[in-house]
C-alpha cells in the first residue's frame, strides 16, 4: 500500500499518517485484496477551483475532487480483489472548504479531513452517490470506516 502524499500546507504534513491509516482501514473493510497506490494533494480554494472548472466545468471550489485511474470499462472485481499492485488514482482536497465545513456542521477539522479522504477514497474504489440507493451505501460505508477509526 502507498500514499504519495502531497500538502501545500506544513501544519498539515500529519495527515499523511491519518490518510494511510484510512486507507488500511478502508482496504480490509471491503476486502480488496490488491496492493493500491494512491496520491492525496491538500490545496487551497484557488487551486482546486480551476481543477474543477476545467474537468467538471464547475465554476467554484469545491471540498474533494478525485481522479480515479480505473472506470466503468475495468472489471473491479478482477483488479482489486486479487494480488498485484494497482495505481487507483489521485484526490485533492481543499484545506479552505474543509476548514469552513467543518465549523458549518459543528464538527473538528480531523473529522472533516479524514471524511473528505474516505469519500475521495470510496469514488477511486468505484464508488458513488449519483442515486439515492448508491448514496447510502457509500455514505454508510464512509461512517463505518470513521467509526472504526474514533474519527
Amino acid at each position: 500500500m502507498e500514499l504519495d502524499f502531497n500538502s501545500k500546507f506544513e501544519e498539515y504534513s500529519n495527515y499523511e499518517d491519518v490518510y494511510l491509516s484510512l486507507m488500511e482501514v478502508t482496504m480490509k473493510k471491503l476486502g480488496i485484496k490488491c496492493d493500491p497506490i494512491v496520491s492525496v494533494s491538500l490545496v487551497d480554494n484557488r487551486y482546486i477551483h480551476r481543477i474543477n472548472k476545467k474537468y467538471r466545468h464547475i465554476d467554484r471550489p469545491t471540498d474533494v475532487i478525485s481522479f480515479a485511474f480505473l472506470d466503468d470499462g475495468h472489471e473491479y472485481d478482477k483488479i482489486l480483489f486479487q494480488e498485484g499492485v494497482v495505481a487507483l488514482g489521485d484526490i485533492y482536497i481543499s484545506i479552505e472548504k474543509a476548514i469552513e465545513q467543518a465549523k458549518e456542521y459543528g464538527h473538528s477539522l480531523n473529522r472533516e479531513l479524514s471524511f473528505l479522504f474516505v469519500h475521495g477514497l470510496l469514488h477511486l474504489l468505484g464508488y458513488d452517490h449519483m442515486n439515492e440507493k448508491d448514496e447510502k451505501v457509500m455514505f454508510s460505508l464512509q461512517e463505518e470506516i470513521l467509526k472504526e477509526k474514533g474519527v
